[in-house]
């Protein structure tokens, strides 16, 4: 294809889908911005709190009316069963634990097609922060990091913040309340919003339109797919350019990794550090909906972060050499740290994260069936899909995993 040809289709893709992307991502998100705005003028006006939470409430649940409709209700009830649970339980010092129960059983109850799927998967986005943040907020209360219960404006208003409540990221109690507090706007302000707003729409565009086209000419496995969130929940760079598994799953949503490490993972922690990473994937793919693709392929990122975290300690013990999961300090007691061996190793790493990450994102790709999108994927699709690929990734993890037994 000569270079007019190359032009002539990037300027039709430009116009077919480029500017309609654009329209309608902002088209989706000009109104919940809108109602940011407002929420933040109305907490810079001072008053009671009590008024500020109750503003913030009816500010989300007109959020959530907008890109839900009525079917915003079931969010609603997720939220009113959590408190009531909450203020049943208050004397008790395993609200955590309890409320986790509560909420898993919920979940499950919504996935077994009392609601039809389409809606479910619409809304499940919005189920799982109201989740994270009732969760964390009753560990938090378990732990005294929170003194006492809060009022029903003030958990209402902490759960269904217009900020957070459609799209996330996960806050915790402290951030809503430091929110709601007002403080000053400036125009350093205003231009961090202007440019995150930016990111995120240059995202979208990239993630539509131009990597479907980018990737295969650069990725023999069809189907590959990275999306990018928020500017300000994600380390792209890390994600796109990973030097390991581990830290492509701690850039990838910086909010609910956080979330899962302080409140799953370290209360996990007495099971020993294996069980405790498999029940933290566990608990992230309850929290994503009762789907054995999304299953399969975050239990597969748990096998595969440990493997590659046990064996890349291993290594820079044996070579004392700067090549573990996450980059050394510069305090570290290693004897090479820029050595080209050492960077080379590294890039080795880096290729077999992209690897992995290229196996597992064709997951995701739902061929001729669009259907499969909105009802979530099948076992048959994840299981076909892997054998295709001769389940590559797992056998390379299984050989690592071995290479570190003999080791050992």
């Amino acid at each position: 294809m000569d270079l007019s040809s190359r032009l002539a289709v990037w300027q039709q893709l430009a116009e077919s889908c480029g500017v309609s992307t654009v329209q309608q991502g902002l088209q989706q998100v000009w109104r919940l911005l809108l109602l940011c705005l407002i929420c933040r003028l109305c907490f810079r006006l001072g008053g009671v709190s009590t008024v500020k939470h109750v503003v913030s409430v009816l500010a989300g649940m007109y959020g959530l009316f907008l890109f839900f409709e009525l079917h915003m209700l079931w969010v609603l009830l997720l939220s009113v069963l959590c408190y009531l649970v909450l203020l049943l339980s208050r004397h008790s010092s395993s609200r955590g634990l309890f409320l986790s129960i509560v909420i898993l059983i919920y979940l499950l109850i919504g996935e077994l097609h009392l609601i039809d799927m389409v809606t479910w998967h619409k809304i499940r986005g919005s189920q799982m922060v109201v989740a994270m943040k009732v969760i964390s907020l009753a560990f938090d209360l378990d732990r005294g990091t929170v003194g006492s219960l809060p009022s029903p404006a003030e958990f209402l208003g902490y759960v269904h913040f217009v900020g957070t409540v459609v799209f996330g990221p996960w806050i915790s109690f402290s951030s809503y309340k430091n929110a709601i507090e007002g403080k000053k706007m400036s125009w350093l302000w205003l231009y961090s919003s202007s440019l995150s707003l930016l990111k995120s729409q240059t995202c979208l565009l990239v993630s539509t339109c131009i990597a479907p086209y980018l990737f295969p000419l650069l990725i023999p496995i069809h189907g590959s797919a990275f999306t990018q969130k928020d500017m300000s929940v994600v380390k792209p760079l890390s994600v796109e350019l990973p030097r390991s598994m581990v830290l492509v799953v701690t850039s990838w949503n910086i909010p609910m990794s956080r979330w899962l490490k302080t409140y799953v993972f370290k209360n996990a922690m007495k099971l020993g550090t294996f069980p405790a990473i498999v029940v933290t994937y566990t608990a992230s793919a309850l929290l994503h909906g009762l789907s054995f693709h999304l299953g399969a392929v975050l239990l597969s990122l748990g096998f595969i972060t440990y493997v590659e975290h046990v064996l890349r300690k291993k290594l820079a013990s044996i070579f004392s050499a700067c090549i573990m999961s996450r980059p050394c300090t510069s305090e570290c007691s290693h004897q090479h740290k820029k050595e080209y061996w050492v960077m080379l190793l590294n890039l080795v790493f880096s290729l077999l994260t992209i690897f992995h990450l290229t196996y597992l994102g064709s997951m995701f790709d739902p061929g001729v069936d669009e259907q499969e999108v909105e009802e979530g994927y099948t076992a048959i699709h994840t299981i076909q899909r892997w054998s295709e690929l001769n389940w590559a990734s797992h056998w390379v993890v299984f050989t690592c995993w071995v290479f570190f037994r003999l080791i050992q």
